[in-house]
């Protein structure tokens, strides 16, 4: 049995992309103790700002801070099916990513993605190339991360009869 992919693709294509909207991604998650602390401990960061209470109730923010690259790992993961999916070739890359708000394990996060530039690849016919920026807001509507990705976007006209 094969898999048509093509028909399983729920990302946008290059021309469907059109500067200036937002796709507002219905999945939303409530970030709990055991992300925070897998993430951390699979990527071996041991700050003690995710792993230990009591030491966090020393700081400033008097409790353990969620994993920053967790937060953003979630928040990029939750736009692939609307914007991604079957429809790149790849990231090329990330830019001004920023933390703007702390996140808190129990905290619930929701993100958009905005379409901020596109333009044609000068190497590659098939694909266009893409900046999305995306936005993560917590249950009390603060902005808790922002950042922008560029995509290599594949052109619905190129695909295979």
């Amino acid at each position: 049995m094969s898999v048509d992919y093509q028909k399983l693709a729920t990302g946008k294509y290059y021309e469907e992309l059109v500067v200036g909207n937002v796709y507002k991604h219905a999945i939303t998650r409530t970030v709990t103790e055991t992300d925070n602390l897998l993430f951390s401990t699979l990527t071996y960061n041991s700050a003690w700002l995710h792993m230990d209470e009591e030491y966090c109730k020393q700081t400033a923010h008097g409790r353990r801070l969620v994993n920053s690259l967790f937060t953003l790992s979630l928040a990029c993961g939750v736009t692939v099916a609307d914007t991604t999916l079957g429809t790149t070739e790849g990231n090329l890359g990330f830019t001004d990513v920023k933390f703007t708000s702390p996140v808190y394990i129990g905290d619930t996060l929701y993100s958009e993605t905005e379409v901020i530039s596109k333009r044609e690849s000068k190497s590659r016919p098939q694909s266009g190339i893409v900046e999305f920026e995306t936005r993560s807001i917590n249950q009390r509507g603060q902005v808790v991360l922002s950042f922008r990705r560029t995509g290599l976007m594949l052109k619905k006209a190129f695909l295979p009869a």
